[in-house]
């Protein structure tokens, strides 16, 4: 009977499946989002674009604070391959993106993509309007020299907009991994890794962020935060961990 109850339930689980039309803001399409799994953060995909809900809230967040954005100085840090990031690179005349090697040389080309590390950067002060991110702020061993360096590229007026995993929530925000003298990682709780585009060994989570994040960034930046939290369906967007937060300065 047990073992019975254990196979219905694998198959409820297998068997999920959420379909909901809509207008995707990535590829400015009508089509239909769709997921098989009920994680909807990362498998509630556009079917045109493939794009999924935290991406479409990062565009429609942009184009409320910023709809000149196609017309701005843009800084993407470690960009995926489609959603926002290919929106952003296909439609903004000065859309700069990078991503970070240790290895190599800082401000260097490296693969096409600008070889910059978000703690050290070698942009001059107010460079860009916006500086995106997308989930990489929980990879970042000294935050407050990452948001401080974003606010120093930052003009007057900007904002960096981006998205990252609240997954304190109400809960303070922990350090999860430092790194040791070699650059590996020191996990201080469970090892956690998340996808790179650039490395396929993955990124190491190094903090774990709840809202306070807000008081974090003021304090080390002096850059104000709102976070947005959206949940609409015929934008294709819901899902947990679904934040988008603006730092203007």
């Amino acid at each position: 009977m047990k073992a019975k109850k254990r196979a219905i339930k694998y198959l409820m689980a297998d068997s999920f499946y959420f379909k909901q039309k809509g207008y995707c803001p990535c590829c400015d399409k009508d089509v239909c989002f769709e997921s098989r799994s009920s994680w909807l953060r990362d498998y509630f995909l556009c079917n045109n674009c493939q794009s999924i809900p935290r991406e479409r809230a990062l565009m429609l967040v942009i184009e409320k604070y910023y709809p000149n954005w196609k017309d701005l100085d843009i800084h993407e840090s470690s960009p995926g391959n489609r959603g926002a990031s290919l929106k952003l690179r296909n439609n903004a005349s000065k859309y700069l993106a990078s991503q970070y090697f240790p290895n190599k040389p800082l401000g260097t080309k490296v693969e096409n993509w600008l070889n910059e590390d978000l703690e050290q950067q070698t942009f001059r002060d107010e460079s860009f309007d916006l500086v995106i991110t997308q989930d990489v702020m929980e990879h970042v061993y000294n935050p407050e020299k990452a948001f401080f360096e974003i606010s120093r590229t930052l003009k007057k007026g900007g904002a960096h907009i981006f998205t990252v995993p609240l997954v304190n929530k109400h809960k303070k925000s922990e350090i999860w991994a430092t790194k040791d003298n070699h650059g590996k990682p020191i996990f201080i709780n469970k090892p956690e890794w998340h996808g790179n585009v650039v490395d396929p060994n993955g990124s190491p989570v190094t903090m774990h962020w709840g809202f306070d994040i807000v008081d974090f960034i003021e304090e080390k930046s002096g850059l104000k935060t709102i976070i947005e939290h959206i949940d609409d369906l015929k934008y294709g967007i819901r899902a947990e961990l679904i934040e988008v937060l603006v730092s203007q300065k």
